[in-house]
């Protein structure tokens, strides 16, 4: 094994990648917001310390789990880790990890960054790797008096005030910083209210603000205030991170042991196909209709080797009267990347087309409408699942318990389910006329 070979399969996305010995066992769990970057590092052994060149001497497989963001692939580490405990995995096993950000749970809620989620009955946000934007964010919220909750370490509450020596000692009363609760200059209402709005800001619910600072951050430029413009350029990097969604809720070792499968599979098509990368992110279509009544086209979207609904989409064929699946086709796909394009979305690492090699060329017609760029594209005919692709006169033949054809076949077979769901509502919809 070497770093070319691990270059050749790892994708630029987030995600966790697991390594191995002879017998299988993980050796070592780590993080990437790159994964082939990362990876790759591994395999420079002119700068690899001593701890690492021994992992390395160990290691004879290396899996991968794609993850939808860092923050994804975080908890999914700590998790694999705190399960698997690795022998070369220290920083976790001594209990190091990422902070949270907590709402206490107080007459007077304090705003905080921690280590330790505790049952407590606070409000806990994050993990979030990017501890000093995080920090950043929430020095902003309390100067610009957005969410300025006590800075203080006194413990009291409604039933039991604070001192006033303490009050009059406080750096923080005397300069206007702080709302001051303790000094009844606040009332416990109003400042819950405060919290809450806190709660809010870290739930995500943040949009207005970052439209002001993106606001700040133009103005400052305009101005020549470069350094300026940086500080609302990090808070706004920082805030995407604080906005990030974690979309593991369990993570059970049946579904880690799954995402492995669908990363082998995946490796296993880029190689059958000869892709440059593993396809992550494939995006299916196919046509249905009756004798060319109510035609409509289907995309379904697989990121990871599992259906993302979200990025399903339907089509009512505009351009073509009568049955024409090819030039249904070519329709459906030019006003799909068209609008990736003219959107920047992301593009698909393959495209996959229900049918044979004539479907193929309508969705390549459809494709040179809109991009001369080289996107991977194939077609799986229903017959024998043979595998059709551009410049290949011959198509591929996988063996029927192959993981990479029974993935193109799940695809497929979404994308013809989506398209039949489509084409009976927009026909039952026309028969209630």
């Amino acid at each position: 094994m070497s770093g070319r070979d691990i270059l050749s399969v790892l994708p630029h996305d987030p995600g966790v990648y697991l390594m191995r010995d002879t017998a299988g066992r993980i050796l070592y769990i780590g993080k990437a917001i790159d994964l082939r970057k990362r990876v790759a590092n591994y395999f420079r052994a002119e700068r690899l310390e001593p701890r690492i060149r021994a992992l390395m001497a160990e290691v004879r497989n290396i899996d991968y789990v794609a993850a939808a963001s860092e923050r994804e692939a975080l908890v999914m580490e700590q998790r694999l880790i705190h399960r698997h405990q690795p022998d070369y995995n220290v920083i976790w096993k001594d209990g190091k990890s990422y902070p949270f950000v907590k709402i206490t749970n107080e007459d007077f809620p304090r705003l905080r960054l921690t280590r330790r989620k505790l049952r407590d009955g606070a409000s806990y946000f994050g993990p979030y790797p990017n501890t000093t934007g995080v920090r950043q964010i929430m020095r902003d919220l309390w100067r610009r008096g957005m969410v300025p909750l006590r800075p203080c370490d006194f413990e009291f509450s409604e039933t039991k005030p604070l001192e006033r020596k303490k009050i009059d000692a406080c750096l923080y009363f005397h300069t206007g910083q702080c709302p001051a609760p303790c000094a009844g200059k606040i009332s416990p209402e109003d400042y819950r209210r405060l919290a809450d709005l806190g709660r809010l800001f870290f739930e995500g619910k943040n949009g207005p603000l970052r439209a002001a600072w993106e606001k700040e951050m133009k103005t400052s430029a305009a101005a020549l205030n470069f350094e300026r413009a940086a500080h609302f350029r990090d808070i706004i990097a920082a805030l995407d991170h604080v906005n990030e969604r974690v979309t593991f809720r369990a993570l059970r070792e049946e579904d880690v042991q799954g995402r492995l499968e669908a990363s082998r599979s995946l490796r296993e098509l880029q190689e059958k196909l000869g892709l440059p990368r593993p396809p992550v992110r494939i995006e299916a279509f196919d046509i249905s209709h009756i004798q060319g009544v109510e035609t409509v086209a289907s995309m379904v979207c697989f990121v990871g080797g599992n259906p993302f609904k979200s990025g399903y989409r339907k089509y009512k064929i505009k351009t073509v009267a009568g049955v024409d699946d090819f030039a249904s086709m070519e329709e459906v796909v030019s006003r799909r990347y068209r609008k990736v394009l003219d959107e920047n979305l992301p593009w698909p690492d393959l495209v996959l087309i229900d049918g044979g090699p004539g479907q193929l060329s309508a969705a390549l017609k459809g494709l040179k409408q809109v991009t001369n760029r080289a996107q991977p594209i194939a077609s799986l005919a229903k017959r024998d699942e043979e595998i059709y692709m551009p410049g290949r006169e011959e198509p591929i033949r996988l063996p029927k318990d192959s993981p990479a054809l029974q993935i193109l076949q799940q695809v497929r077979d979404e994308s013809h389910r989506f398209a039949i769901g489509f084409h009976r509502q927009r026909r039952d919809k026309g028969m209630l006329k």
